[in-house]
């Protein structure tokens, strides 16, 4: 296997890790109408920090890998499938910002650096608070059963929680990348290639 590989399945790692304990240890539970419930944490800034570190794919798996995980571990796995589909989302649409529109390896003038790493998370994490809902309503309403008019009003609530979540997430990926990756670059940690 060769360097990068490895590289990039430690950082996953490493991600999922940092995504699991966000959420698992410092989340705070909103109990929504009609039973399930939803989150308001941190655990997706990981997902996208990744995904500008190290692609897509790689922060989108780590985010769905460590959030999925921590659903488990909360005793909510139903939960699980849909969290892993959802920052994978994330973690797609932020890399393919990041890394295939707005190139973000490359040279910039301090100024494009500072828009790209700023838009690629708002649009990874904006995604978010549209399909974050709308997935929630099909899963409460036909896996858990519960009536539409109490499947939209828990929609509208997982919006507001998922656009708290999001601004915060993006803040502090966006905060995170600009300390961490002077350092990750000048250590070598950061893949050669980096795929959308």
């Amino acid at each position: 296997m060769d360097r990068d590989k490895t590289l990039r399945f430690t950082q996953t790692a490493l991600l999922a890790a940092l995504s699991f304990v966000a959420f698992y240890f410092f989340k705070i539970k909103i109990t929504l109408p009609g039973g399930g419930s939803t989150f308001f944490h941190l655990g997706n800034t990981f997902t996208a920090l990744g995904a500008m570190l190290i692609g897509g794919v790689y922060g989108g798996l780590a985010g769905g890998i460590g959030l999925a995980l921590a659903d488990i571990a909360s005793g909510d796995p139903i939960y699980a499938p849909t969290t892993f589909f959802l920052k994978l989302i994330i973690g797609l649409v932020t890399g393919f910002v990041a890394h295939r529109i707005g190139h973000i390896q490359e040279k910039h003038t301090p100024r494009e650096y500072f828009f790209w790493s700023v838009l690629a998370p708002v649009c990874g994490l904006g995604i978010n608070i549209i399909t974050d809902p709308i997935v929630g309503f099909f899963r409460n309403k036909y896996v858990f059963g519960m009536d539409t008019d109490l499947s939209y009003i828990a929609g509208k609530l997982t919006a507001g929680v998922t656009f708290v979540n999001a601004v915060l997430s993006c803040f502090c990926a966006v905060f995170l990348y600009h300390a961490l990756r002077p350092a990750l670059l000048k250590s070598g940690l950061i893949p050669q290639k980096v795929r959308q």
